[in-house]
């Protein structure tokens, strides 16, 4: 289990290095991005996602923090999805092996093509993009990268790799939790729709997730506020 698990220790690296290379000003960049960018896909009814508990309407702030949000998901989604993917082709790859060495030698192959396939490209995320990246690798997954990182090297690496991302913005430990985080509220109401009107192929959360319950969890909570005010 952990050699199927330490397929995704490229991606924790990745995230490591995001939190170096990138710097403020690209966070800042996507801040200002056009919401009418065609990258976005199709036109949301914001007003069924309620995003401000202390708003009946979503103002136009509110309304481009949600595209820029969509934007964001758009383009981690897919590498989550890939972890997943290569995590179950490794373990039909270990399940045809016989001896470890056998399983190690083929493990670094692996690692060595996941590392020529994406490391590049996840090099030009912005530590914003590596926070959502690490909520859906939990998603998909069903392990943080904290997780994954000290099933494959130790406690202490796991340690020093999450310390380090702090002072980036990026915990490593975060898990994806539509019920209780609003934002990840958010994110599984892109995700659902991007499935609907197929902007994004569907996987499958590595846990139950029940849309509607959770946005009815949220409808509840966030319009009690605005009740008690009137």
């Amino acid at each position: 289990m952990k050699l199927i698990k330490s397929l995704l220790f490229i991606f924790t690296l990745a995230l490591s290095t995001i939190a170096t290379a990138q710097e403020d000003k690209e966070d800042k960049r996507d801040d200002y991005l056009k919401v009418q960018d065609t990258t976005l896909g199709p036109p949301i009814l914001l007003e069924e996602v309620i995003i401000n508990p202390n708003q009946i309407k979503v103002d136009e702030a509110a309304k481009k923090r949600f595209l820029i949000l969509q934007r964001r998901v758009y383009k981690v989604y897919p590498y989550a999805k890939t972890a997943s993917e290569r995590l179950t082709q490794l373990n039909k790859g270990m399940a045809s092996l016989k001896t470890n060495k056998e399983k190690k030698k083929y493990f670094k192959i692996t690692e060595k093509y996941i590392t020529e396939e994406f490391e590049a490209q996840l090099k030009k995320l912005s530590r914003k993009d590596g926070q959502i990246l690490v909520k859906l690798i939990h998603r998909q997954t069903g392990h943080t990268t904290f997780d994954l990182i000290k099933d494959l090297k130790s406690g202490f690496k796991a340690f020093v790799s999450n310390t380090t991302a702090k002072l980036f913005d990026i915990n490593l430990k975060t898990e994806y939790d539509p019920m209780e985080v609003n934002e990840d509220y958010l994110i599984e109401t892109i995700l659902t729709r991007a499935f609907k009107n197929k902007r994004l192929i569907e996987q499958k959360s590595a846990f139950a997730i029940d849309y509607e319950q959770v946005s009815d969890h949220w409808i509840e909570k966030l319009s009690k506020p605005q009740q008690q005010k009137e």
